[in-house]
């Protein structure tokens, strides 16, 4: 896919008219996936603004320090027709932005821009309630367009080709973070601008979802959560869990991470358009639930992903929204024993209009190594 398929001339004009539609008066981006979803412009933060002023009526404009103007005209921002109003180290780009806008009742702020941005634009516009333009966003940043959907298959192939690997890295008598080391050389290997995250977590460190890496030597025995993602060059991340063994599982790892494969197939074999997130999140949390490992299943089944690793929707009870075509996240259901192991399968899904496409394909079975 190009860049004009990722980042459409049409794009500006649909946010405005999101913006009049939710009554905000405009959208102030500052660097973050917002600014990029909108603009293409892969701007980076620092104390000096850069930002997209999208009015809901009017010509979009870009402030942005004339140090960076350059990158800012090689990027497809260039293509879009934005003025650019440059700004030297002198000027006070939160009143040229706000003089520029207007009167503003209400405006949208970027869900990522540094609370010192928004307090010098709370002082420019005095009079403009603040609001997040993720309440805006988030209806067009959900619904993946074909060429998002192929940026995200791109960046899932990627990543499964890194878990092929993972029996070249993982053996006893290896630390976590040397395995965690070699894969991240691996995920750069394999297409990606950015490593994310590496979890290699072993044995009685894999009871911790969120455990990263350690210097724990791996033994014999131990099951392993490997968990991997990061960003293409497009923008679109990746996110693949796998779950694996240096040498034979005990009976009763084994027997729960058929539980688990279960679970996961149940939740993604649920997924149609339609049914609510929630309902996906149900269908492997029951499932794990009547197994009796209900309690070690601590975290949601699932999140939206797309130019962040973890955006809406959340597949999570209490989410009642109903899937739509285009709808891209993860469905990873886990179960935790604390103190002894744990498991964790993960695939990043679109909802099709006739079900759920899987972005990851590498074999769910346990991998022993």
């Amino acid at each position: 896919m190009t860049s004009s398929d990722l980042y459409p001339v049409s794009r500006v004009a649909a946010v405005q008219e999101a913006a009049a539609k939710a009554g905000l008066d405009a959208l102030l981006l500052t660097p973050g996936p917002d600014l990029r979803y909108v603009s293409g412009y892969e701007a980076k933060p620092s104390e000096r603004l850069t930002c997209l002023v999208v009015p809901a009526a009017g010509e979009a404009y870009l402030v942005v320090p004339r140090l960076e103007l350059p990158s800012a005209q090689a990027s497809p921002a260039a293509r879009l027709g934005l003025e650019f109003v440059a700004w030297d180290e002198t000027d006070d780009p939160y009143a040229m932005a706000a003089a520029r806008l207007g009167k503003a009742a209400k405006v949208g702020l970027a869900d990522r821009m540094w609370a010192m941005a928004s307090l010098r634009f709370r002082a420019a516009l005095p009079g403009a309630e603040q609001v997040l333009a993720g309440s805006v966003l988030r209806e067009l940043r959900m619904r993946k367009s074909p060429a998002e959907v192929a940026a995200l298959r791109e960046a899932g192939e990627a990543i499964d080709s890194v878990h092929r690997r993972v029996p070249e890295f993982l053996r006893a008598g290896r630390t976590e973070r040397e395995v965690a080391a070699d894969l991240a050389e691996a995920i750069r290997a394999a297409g990606h601008k950015t490593v994310d995250f590496v979890i290699v977590a072993s044995g009685p460190s894999g009871a911790s979802p969120h455990h990263d890496v350690s210097d724990r030597v791996i033994e014999a025995g131990d099951p392993v959560v490997v968990d991997i993602g990061g960003t293409f060059p497009s923008g679109y991340c990746s996110d693949s869990t796998r779950t694996y063994c240096v040498g034979e599982p005990s009976a009763e790892f084994a027997a729960y991470y058929e539980v688990l494969r279960q679970a996961q197939d149940a939740a993604c074999a649920a997924v149609r358009p339609g049914v609510s997130c929630e309902s996906i999140d149900a269908a492997a949390r029951d499932l794990i639930a009547e197994a009796g490992y209900g309690d070690y299943f601590v975290h949601r089944t699932g999140h939206g992903i797309g130019m962040e690793t973890h955006e809406e929707p959340y597949i999570v009870s209490g989410n009642g929204e109903p899937m739509e075509p285009g709808f891209a996240f993860s469905v990873e259901p886990g179960i935790y024993l604390p103190g002894r192991h744990g498991a964790r399968i993960e695939d990043i899904l679109v909802c099709t209009e006739t079900g759920g496409e899987r972005l990851n394909n590498t074999s769910r079975e346990l991998v022993i190594v």
